[in-house]
């Protein structure tokens, strides 16, 4: 029996098997959460002019009172020069007229007629944002392997780019293995549960803008296995849950070899996610991970994201942890690293609820996972311990 590789080596070992995906095109505005191949760079300036930054007037330098000579709007700018003892009416992101140096605001303004005059005139420049203060073009604004968000998304389209090089989506197909799993959750026998693993899998997914396919539940039989498996061909990475630890219905593993796929490793020492299974078939790889919910959900977050970060082009595909402070006293742990699920206030972390690996109310609270090394002694309240947020899957 092969022994249990420790997290980081198995985590190296997986990643090294990342299959490389093709680059594309794609509009930037449907790019959200994918991971760009190429550094961007601003195609423009941005303002690509002096913009005003309030309502008000534009003032030439000097003291007033000035003379209203017309209007700048935002897309309308006033179309001349102005002149010493002029001023225009200006909006917010309107462009400032050349021969103007700052913005009056409108509230501190005395208008009289077609006379605007200030008790205390604006410094040169208040008000104005400059031109380029963002970026200007030819500035490098984003990083090849960097994640589209909402906020980078919007930064690459203002700096004049409509589309962006990707690398092709990923396929992922996640598939719920055993007998015991029901299809519709509100209709269960008592020696059935609702299938779960793959809705929660795929969710976890879901921000990394993979494709995800759903297959299942699949019953523990050979040829419905191998339909079920056949229906995975084309998938860039396959997730099973269930039937990957040594019982007599565990049929992932001569499943999977009958269907062609190589065994890379199989096992790891942690609590929960001890039978997680790596295999790989050609280009594809397949991640075999535990049936109880949370040793799938902390096999995912630990192995599935971190295999779809890397394919997808991301150089630091690992989630990564922060120190924060026990808030209860914690045992021993034993000779598995143990990630125990938590629940922070953003300082310290406590255990949310029961630790059993198929204690789904508690997946449900926790907002962290603790990590116990193997082997570790007993924490008192207050100690320093290490945690994984969840929102960094």
């Amino acid at each position: 029996m092969s022994e249990a590789l420790a997290l980081e080596d198995a985590q190296a070992r997986l990643l090294a098997l990342a299959p490389l995906l093709p680059l594309e095109s794609v509009p930037t505005d449907a790019a959200l959460g994918r991971i760009i191949a190429e550094d961007v760079r601003a195609a423009r300036t941005q303002p690509a002019a002096n913009l005003s930054a309030m309502d008000g007037y534009a003032l030439p330098a000097g003291e007033g009172p000035w003379t209203l000579v017309g209007e700048s709007r935002a897309g309308a700018p006033f179309s001349r020069t102005l002149a010493l003892g002029e001023c225009v009416r200006i909006s917010t992101g309107a462009i400032v007229p050349d021969g103007a140096g700052s913005v009056l605001l409108q509230e501190d303004a005395v208008r009289d007629g077609e006379t605007i005059s200030a008790a205390s005139p604006p410094p040169p420049g208040r008000h104005i944002r400059a031109r380029g203060f963002d970026f200007t073009a030819g500035d490098q604004l984003l990083t090849r392997g960097t994640r589209i968000t909402p906020g980078r998304m919007a930064l690459a389209l203002a700096a004049g780019h409509g589309a962006l090089t990707v690398t092709r989506q990923m396929r992922v197909a996640v598939m719920d293995c055993g007998d015991e799993l029901s299809a519709d959750p509100g209709q269960c026998a008592p020696y059935q549960i609702p299938a779960s693993n793959a809705a929660m899998i795929a969710a976890m997914m879901a921000p990394l803008g993979c494709a995800v396919t759903r297959i299942g539940p699949v019953p523990d039989d050979k040829a419905a296995l191998a339909a079920a498996l056949a229906e995975a061909e084309d998938a860039d990475i396959l997730v099973t849950s269930g039937g990957a630890s040594v019982g007599d219905h565990d049929l992932i593993k001569p499943a999977l070899t009958d269907w062609g796929a190589q065994i890379a490793f199989w096992k790891i020492a942690i609590k929960p996610g001890k039978p997680l299974l790596v295999a790989t078939r050609g280009a594809q790889v397949i991640l075999g991970l535990p049936g109880n919910p949370v040793s799938s959900f902390v096999t995912a977050f630990l192995f599935a994201l971190p295999l779809v970060r890397k394919a997808m082009g991301d150089p630091d595909p690992l989630p990564k942890s922060v120190m924060m402070t026990a808030g209860e006293d914690l045992p021993a742990i034993g000779p598995r690293r143990e990630f125990l699920r938590g629940v922070s206030d953003g300082n310290t972390v406590r255990l949310a609820g029961s630790q059993d690996s198929s204690a789904l109310s508690a997946l449900a609270e926790a907002d962290c996972l603790i990590d116990r090394p193997a082997h570790a002694p007993a924490l008192a309240q207050g100690d320093a311990i290490r945690v994984f947020k969840l929102q960094n899957g």
